[in-house]
């Protein structure tokens, strides 16, 4: 690994702690992927709940679901798929709460803190990194979802929109992650996140059109940040849709632009905060 040598103490411009502070990210980036080639076992891990998800709901649950109108089943994958790629994002950020908070009780971060390092190098390599991953499990559910026979309607630009939209969305929820991994205890209390991230995913547009839902929860659901993704990549897809009158559906792309935007500039400096106040 390449080893970075710090600016004289004098050089404190704006631009040289910008230059010094992407180093430093880019050399946690590098530690990070380092350890996911040396432990291949938890890429696997991470990867297996969704592909298991993919295949249930559409050959278990897929067969009494009817989104098109023309009978249960019909056009079931052509709108699920789009949900699954929203919710697989979804679901990333337990997983980065749970490698941040192994990271911390391993003490890799009091590590970190000891060296002379940006304190947002930690935050934003742990986010690069996790968008890389993202990225590798998106392209592997994307083939098991042509294997399986799904095909994207729109064409190359609607569809290279449709997963930046989707990575985007993962990587608003990786600064949620690694807040909530550097404010627990211990990887005993991350892994009881999923408690947190079920019903956020699930809880949406992703497997049912909140028109099928009472009231009040569809209202919830067309309101969720995964629904918003969700809705604006079937319409990059140009899969089928069921409309339940909701504003924020007929403005879906808007959505899935904006409500990244908000959690980012929410989270971020809310976990780079978090890291500098350990230990105090």
């Amino acid at each position: 690994m390449t080893t970075w040598t710090r600016p004289p103490e004098s050089d404190d411009s704006l631009v040289a702690r910008a230059r010094w502070a992407v180093a430093d990210c880019r050399t946690v980036v590098a530690q990070e992927l380092l350890h996911l080639v040396r432990q291949p076992s938890t890429f696997a891990w991470q990867l297996g709940f969704p592909v298991v998800m993919v295949l249930l709901f559409v050959y278990v649950f897929g067969s009494a679901m009817d989104v098109s109108g023309q009978g249960a089943g019909t056009g079931y994958l052509e709108y699920a798929m789009p949900g699954l790629f929203a919710m697989s994002m979804a679901f990333g950020f337990m997983n980065t709460a749970f490698a941040v908070a192994m990271t911390k009780e391993k003490g890799f971060i009091d590590r970190f803190r000891s060296m002379p390092m940006a304190s947002s190098a930690v935050v934003t390599g742990r986010g690069v990194a996790d968008l890389l991953h993202a990225a590798v499990d998106l392209v592997i559910l994307v083939v098991i979802a042509l294997v399986l026979g799904w095909r994207p309607g729109g064409g190359l630009v609607a569809t290279l929109t449709a997963f930046a939209l989707l990575l985007w969305l993962r990587f608003a929820l990786i600064f949620v992650g690694v807040h909530l991994g550097l404010s627990v205890k211990n990887t005993e209390a991350a892994g009881n996140l999923f408690a947190v991230a079920f019903p956020f995913g699930m809880i949406s547009s992703v497997f049912t059109p909140p028109d099928l839902m009472p009231g009040w929860l569809g209202a919830v659901a067309a309101w969720n940040p995964v629904s918003a993704t969700a809705g604006a990549i079937r319409e990059l897809f140009v899969s089928p849709a069921v409309s339940s009158g909701y504003w924020i559906e007929g403005h879906a792309f808007a959505a899935a632009v904006g409500w990244p935007a908000v959690i980012t500039a929410v989270f971020l400096p809310l976990a780079v905060r978090r890291y500098g106040r350990l230990g105090r």
